[in-house]
């Protein structure tokens, strides 16, 4: 059985390598790429999305959907546009409901990666900020502990570089943009994050004696936010027995990572 599935999508001539990072007969973890909507965007739902895409292969009986004997793929929780990583799927409506159930009550254990700029006071600490939705921006969240609903992210610093820091998150809630504000808030937001308030990573702020050729524009080392959903961990809803899935990290953060490591470490 491959453990890699390929998508694509004849509107936008998109084509999609997605490795399976955790399979039994009632779920399928895979490791989304950026730039890809989990589900439907309610603002543009002709924009290609994994479940959509997921749904129209195994209708049209794709090798990776047909070798499986799929008939149904259901997402328990989504990931941001830009955020790449650890995404599970259920095979069958008890195996969704179960875990629609487990994801309601916090137990998933979720680690995300995630280059942030500034170096923060402590290496390890807890942002506790209501979140709600940001009136005045659509598709925003915004901090409000008033109003706001219950959201709590714990931080760990795995590296510390010059003016930008690797960090570990783990989401104890599942609010909306929940990592991304929070950083913010803390005043370290996620490199590439231009929602809320990230600039870009260079080459040229890192290597001093870098030149660009000729009248070039010089490209970000990470085009996205950099977040990554690393590792998943449950009690499988099934079988009740613990397990755990990791998902390697996107190129550009391995490329951006080696160099903060040479350049500014």
């Amino acid at each position: 059985m491959s453990d890699v599935i390929k998508l694509s999508s004849k509107a936008t001539k998109e084509f999609w390598e997605i490795p399976v990072v955790y399979e039994d007969e009632h779920l399928l973890g895979i490791n989304k790429p950026a730039l890809l909507l989990t589900s439907p965007d309610r603002y543009d739902p002709e924009r290609p999305n994994l479940m959509k895409l997921l749904h129209h292969d195994i209708e049209r009986g794709a090798p990776w959907a047909k070798t499986r004997n799929l008939n149904y793929l259901s997402n328990a929780h989504r990931l941001d546009f830009e955020t790449s990583g650890v995404i599970l799927l259920a095979k069958n409506k008890p195996a969704l409901v179960a875990l629609a159930n487990l994801f309601g009550s916090e137990k998933p254990v979720k680690t995300y990666v995630a280059l942030v700029q500034g170096t923060p006071a402590q290496d390890a600490f807890t942002i506790d900020a209501k979140l709600m939705q940001n009136p005045m921006k659509v598709g925003q969240m915004k901090v409000d502990q008033k109003n706001g609903k219950r959201s709590t992210t714990e931080f760990i610093v795995r590296e510390k570089f010059r003016g930008i820091s690797l960090l570990e998150c783990k989401p104890l809630t599942g609010r909306t943009h929940q990592i991304r504000i929070h950083l913010k808030y803390a005043k370290h937001p996620i490199v590439g994050d231009v929602v809320y308030g990230g600039g870009p990573l260079l080459l040229s702020d890192l290597k001093s004696e870098y030149r660009l050729k000729g009248h070039k524009v010089e490209r970000p080392l990470i085009a996205t936010t950099a977040l990554h959903a690393e590792k998943l961990e449950l009690i499988h809803p099934i079988t009740n027995v613990p397990i755990s899935m990791s998902a390697e990290w996107p190129r550009d953060l391995n490329v951006a990572v080696k160099y903060l490591r040479r350049y500014a470490a």
